[in-house]
Formats: structure tokens, C-alpha cells, sequence
């Protein structure tokens, strides 16, 4: 990434300041603008992870870039969090959209603003784009949306294919520890501490919320946009990347979006593009640039005449838990899917994977514990670790696996394959993973894509109907989003199999499920186009954040097997190292151990365990202080509930200031 320091505009910065809301609330500021007297457009970020330590070093890439190029940049933390007034009881509620609304109609009313207002954000800033363009704030014209989606029930961290996903304790525990940091001294003063118990005492324990709505009900309803795509006027870019969790999203937005719409998508995870890893990166911020000037500016750089939507497809690599590069090739659509995309059908046999339609001719049976899917990696790698999926021979042992002949030319994919089987479950419940992987002539078996299905949700992710014991059912399962090339002397494998554990919290008992005779298909989307030379700028951005590396960040995932009970558990450490800022002197070390473990026959036996440390503090000058925050979470099971329990201590210059415990049980139904 090349780093650029001289601008067309130079570059002022307010590293603090308030924004005064309707009911008296304040929230915490961070301003980038051009030194000019002429009012410019603005670009806003509004997010719960403060600006002065959590979302510091990538702010310092990309708003400054901007302002550079004539936009005032402003970053916003949610109430509840940084240096803003109040509490923030969950995601995406009603009170945050208030709060974004009022934001910016006072973006627009400065008299440094043109009046013309773009928004943007990853993750929790895509979502929150999408959700204010569809309130249709007048000055809101455009937006750019990464790794977001439509549907918060579908594809957020909570359920996927309707089966509970470790991920949501995995983010509730995140979040618990993220919310619990102090308000800088140096900013707000003396009520820093008054500030940071009143959050203390009043933290949400969101794991609760999020596991008492086990269906799409109201709750998911709200905030996804995909219940009316006509609500979004104002022209939106989708951007994601084919290792991060959201990819589903950007077919379904940029099919039913009615406005102005582009898309692009790379090989990286859950980071912006300029910066993330598998390279290549790419000048996103260039990109961004030619998108705002259209929109923001009247500004006619060509952003529209392109075609709409711009795909990396990944060359099939030996699996590997964290790819530095992938090599393959940049291709266009004119629409999604369009005419370059084709179906074609394959069938799973006694023979393997066909292209000939033939019948399964008698049953099969996948014998599957529920610690199989050690291999299937993190749900959405975020924090650069060893979190992409590795070798799937392990799981493939479990699973019932269909094998193609060996591709005689590469074979292009772009889209969501998907399977239409036949099956029925000994029990009634039942969770579904179809993978779809690459055999390499060596028998290494990298995973392409996958898609999961809790079968007491297959008709209707709203409705539950448990399966009836032994009762055939038939059921289509679209997999996630993938751009992929499977190289010339590989196979494609179907691997389907009845658990995938640490993904998916396991069912309430083990149902081993069976395909029954007859025909079992997989359409598999497939590029017919032609591929494009690279149609983005090398990545730029603005100067890096000035800091010092107190302890370099170690992630680690382990899997640590009980020979003698069979019990399996997945370790992971997101360590995220320990940083001090040097223009503030602010200090942070953050770290976490997740312990996921499952019985391979007893489903009562699954259990989670999650530790978050976060301590922070300044030595010197003005607004020193010390605090650290140790937050745990605990998940057991029955058939009949779940039992989460949950506790937070703060401590003050190694002092006990605060202790607070949950104790929950919630209601096991439909997953």
C-alpha cells in the first residue's frame, strides 16, 4: 500500500468535540476537513467503537485521504460508547437510528457542509448505511456499504441457515468487554469515571436478547432493509470479499436494489480493501473517491458508465488457514447474475458427482458426530488470524462425499450453487452442511464454499416445523456466495454431512441423517464471460497513526481432542496485542480465549467458555489513569434450555471497582 502525504486540499483535524441531540445526549466527535473556505461535501462513519483508541489506526488510513481530496470526513461514536453520553442497550436499535438522523441533518446545517451528505462503514457502519438510507434522510445521497447485509437474521453473526451460531456468544462476549471501555480522561475530564460505572452497572447482556429470538420474528425484522428495497433511494456501492461472512448480501442488493447500485467483491475478509489480506489489495480509496465525486459533487468521472458489478475469482490454492495472496483474475457482469453466469447441473450418485441425471439408488446414511467441522474455520475472520478453513479430508471422513472427474480446463464459478436433496432425520431436529470442496490431485480437499440448514426451520426461517422421524423431506439449500476457479486435474466433491461444530451450536440430540433414493441435484453457477485486467488503482491511503507496539498481537485456533471421552474442543486466542498512541500517549491491550467443546454422541455435553481481558491506561502528562476489565461468559445446554451466565469486573489501579453477574436460562426452542 503506498502511502501518500501530499493532498490537493491540506488537512485540518478536530480530534474532539460534542454533537448535541434532541434529548440533551452528547455524542463524541472526530472531524477531518480541507482547508478551504468553500462548504464541501461530507462523509460520515457512525459506529459503538471509539474513535480514540478502537478504530483509531484504520481512521487514520482513510478519513484524512478524503478530507485531503475535499470532503469533511466525520466519525461519530454511538451513544454509550467512547467518550458519548448515555447507554446503547443493543445493535441496530431504534434509538441508534434516532441518533444517526440527528447526526446528520447537523452535518448538513454546518456551515462548512455543502449540504450534500455520503455515508459509509464496514460491518456495523455498512449495516447502519443501509438502514439510514432507508429512513431517507433529505441530505443523505449516496452511501458504500462493506461487509454488511440486508438481512440480519440471515447472515449476521447470531443464526445462519436458522442453526445458532458460536459466533453470537462470540460477539456478545466481544461486545461486553468493547463497551466496557473508558472514556478518555484527557477528553471528558473528571467524569470519566462517573461516566464509565454508569455504563458498568447498566451493560446489556445482548447473548440474552439475541438467543430468546431463535426465528425471524420483528426483532430481525427491523433493520433489514430487505423488507422493502424501495424504502432506499440514494444510490448505494456493496463491497465485500469472498473470506468474509457477508457476501450473501450483494447478489440479493444488487438484484432488487431499485436505485443506483455497484458492486465489487475480493478475495479479502472482514476489512476494507485498501489494507485486508488475501492480496491483492486495492485502491478502494480511489475508487471511493470517483463514487463520492459523482454523487457529492456533480461530478462526472465515468463511476456509472462501468459495468455494475466487478467479481474476483480466487484460484483454487492447497487449503491453508490463512492465505497471504491469492492469485486469480478480476471479470464483469453487466447485472447480477446476468448473462455471463450460467447453471449447470450436476447429481450425486453411487458414482460420484454427474452431469447426467441419475437417481441415488438407495439410501445413504451420514454418520456424523457432533464434533465434525473442525475444519471449516472461523464464521467471519476478522482479526487477521489462522481463521480461513484448512483441510476438509478430516470432515469429509464424516460426511457423505460425491466426487466429479478430474476439470480437463478451469472451471469458473461465480454465485451461489445450489443443492436440491431429498432427506429425512431419525429425530425431530436436524442441521444440514453441504460443502462443496476442491480435491487436488495431491488429496488435499480445500473448501469452495459451504451453506448450513437447521431442518426444523427449512420451509420458513419464521415459522418452526420440527421434522417428523423418519419422514422424507425435500429441501433446497442455497450456499454462500464464492468467485472461484477450480484449476485444470482437480475435482469438485459434495460433502454433506449432519453437524459442523465449533460453526453451529449442535442440535438437541444427534440425528444422523439419511439422503433417500431418487434424485439428488447441485446447480452450480458458472462463468461464461471473459476475465478483465485489474479494474482498480494500486491501494493508497493516508499517513499511518503515529504508535508504539507494547506486545505484538499472537492469534491463535487450536483443536485439542479427549481420546479417552472423544470430547473435542477449538481454542481460539484473538490476541490483539497491546498499542500506545504516541500523539495522546493512550495505551491499550486487548486479548480473548474461546473454548468451545462437544461430546461426539451427547449433545448435552456442548459448553462455551469465553474470556475477555481489556486493560488500558496513560503514565504520563495530563488525564492519567489505569483500569482494566475482565469479562466472562458461560453456555451450557439441555435438551429443553440453555443456561448462560456471564460476569464483568473493572478494576481501577488494580483495585475492585465493579462486579456484576448474570444468570440466564433461556428457552431452547426451534434450534
Amino acid at each position: 500500500m503506498s502511502i501518500k502525504h501530499d493532498f490537493p486540499y491540506a488537512v485540518t483535524e478536530t480530534a474532539h468535540f460534542t454533537i448535541p441531540l434532541s434529548d440533551g445526549t452528547k455524542l463524541a466527535a472526530r472531524l477531518w476537513r480541507p482547508d478551504t473556505e468553500e462548504p464541501v461535501p461530507a462523509i460520515l462513519e457512525y459506529l459503538p467503537y471509539r474513535k480514540r483508541d478502537g478504530t483509531a489506526v484504520r481512521d487514520a488510513l482513510t478519513h484524512p485521504y478524503f478530507a485531503g481530496h475535499g470532503y469533511a470526513c466525520l466519525r461519530v461514536d454511538m451513544r454509550g460508547n467512547g467518550e458519548s453520553d448515555g447507554l446503547m442497550a443493543d445493535e441496530y436499535a431504534e434509538q441508534e437510528q434516532k441518533d444517526g438522523l440527528e447526526v446528520i441533518a447537523w452535518l448538513a446545517a454546518q456551515p462548512w457542509c455543502s449540504g450534500q451528505v455520503g455515508m459509509m462503514g464496514i460491518s456495523w457502519g455498512g449495516f447502519n448505511s443501509l438502514q439510514l438510507a432507508a429512513l431517507r434522510p433529505e441530505p443523505l445521497k449516496a452511501i458504500i456499504t462493506l461487509c454488511s447485509t440486508d438481512d440480519r437474521f440471515a447472515d449476521d453473526i447470531h443464526y445462519k441457515g436458522g442453526n445458532l451460531l458460536n459466533e453470537n456468544l462470540g460477539w456478545a462476549s466481544t461486545m461486553l468487554s468493547f463497551s466496557a471501555a473508558v472514556p478518555d480522561p484527557q477528553l471528558v475530564g473528571d467524569q470519566w469515571r462517573e461516566m464509565w460505572k454508569h455504563r458498568l452497572n447498566n451493560m446489556p447482556l445482548m447473548a440474552e436478547t439475541w438467543m430468546s429470538h431463535p426465528t425471524r420474528d420483528d426483532y430481525w425484522r427491523h433493520g433489514s432493509v430487505c423488507e422493502d428495497y424501495r424504502d432506499i433511494q440514494a444510490a448505494v456501492y456493496c463491497v465485500g470479499g469472498w473470506g468474509d461472512a457477508y457476501k450473501n448480501s450483494i447478489p440479493r442488493l444488487m438484484e432488487h436494489l431499485p436505485g443506483p447500485k455497484k458492486a465489487m467483491v475480493g478475495p479479502w475478509i472482514h476489512k476494507y480493501p485498501h489494507f485486508a489480506l488475501p492480496e491483492p489489495s486495492v485502491g478502494f480509496l480511489q475508487e471511493a473517491l470517483r463514487w463520492w465525486d459523482y454523487w457529492l459533487k456533480d461530478i462526472d468521472t465515468g463511476v456509472m458508465d462501468e459495468a455494475p458489478a466487478r467479481f474476483y475469482l480466487q484460484d483454487g490454492l492447497p487449503p491453508k488457514a490463512m492465505h497471504s495472496e491469492r492469485p486469480g483474475t478480476w471479470v464483469e457482469t453487466e447485472a447480477w447474475p446476468g448473462e455471463a453466469v450460467a447453471a449447470r447441473e450436476y447429481f450425486l450418485t453411487e458414482s460420484g458427482l454427474q452431469s447426467e441425471a441419475s437417481p441415488l439408488a438407495a439410501p445413504q446414511t451420514m454418520t456424523t458426530p457432533l464434533t465434525a467441522g473442525t475444519g471449516q474455520g472461523e464464521y467471519c475472520a476478522i482479526w487477521f488470524g489462522p481463521d480461513l478453513p484448512t483441510d476438509q479430508r478430516r470432515d469429509d471422513a464424516c460426511a457423505l462425499t460425491f466426487d466429479s472427474e478430474a476439470a480437463d480446463d478451469w472451471l469458473p464459478i461465480l454465485g451461489q450453487p445450489e443443492v436440491n436433496l431429498r432427506l429425512s432425520s431419525p429425530e425431530d431436529c436436524g442441521q444440514l452442511t453441504v460443502r462443496l470442496n476442491d480435491v487436488g490431485p495431491d488429496g488435499k480437499v480445500a473448501m469452495v464454499t459451504y451453506g448450513v440448514l437447521n431442518l426444523a426451520l427449512r420451509n420458513d426461517r419464521a415459522t418452526y416445523e420440527p421434522p417428523v422421524p423418519g419422514e422424507p423431506m425435500d429441501v433446497t439449500l442455497k450456499l454462500d456466495m464464492v468467485g472461484y476457479r477450480l484449476p485444470p486435474g482437480h475435482k469438485l466433491r459434495v460433502s454433506v454431512s449432519s453437524a459442523n461444530f465449533p460453526l453451529l451450536w449442535p442440535a438437541r440430540k444427534r440425528a444422523d441423517l439419511r439422503l433417500e433414493a431418487g434424485l439428488q441435484r447441485l446447480s452450480l453457477p458458472v462463468f461464461t464471460g471473459d476475465a478483465i485486467d485489474c479494474p482498480f488503482e494500486a491501494a493508497e491511503s493516508a499517513e499511518p497513526a503515529r504508535l508504539e507496539t507494547l506486545r505484538a498481537g499472537a492469534p491463535r485456533r487450536t483443536v485439542r481432542e479427549d481420546v479417552a471421552s472423544g470430547e473435542v474442543s477449538v481454542i481460539i486466542e484473538d490476541d490483539l496485542g497491546a498499542m500506545r498512541f504516541l500523539d495522546h500517549g493512550l495505551w491499550v491491550d486487548q486479548h480473548c480465549r474461546e473454548i468451545y467443546t462437544a461430546d461426539p454422541e451427547d449433545a448435552d455435553k456442548a459448553r462455551a467458555e469465553i474470556e475477555w481481558h481489556y486493560e488500558a491506561g496513560r503514565s504520563e502528562g495530563d488525564g492519567q489513569f489505569h483500569v482494566t476489565v475482565k469479562s466472562y461468559h458461560w453456555l451450557t445446554c439441555d435438551a429443553d434450555n440453555f443456561y448462560l451466565k456471564a460476569e464483568q469486573k473493572a478494576f481501577e489501579e488494580r483495585e475492585l471497582v465493579h462486579h456484576k453477574t448474570w444468570e440466564r436460562v433461556i428457552p431452547r426452542t426451534a434450534v
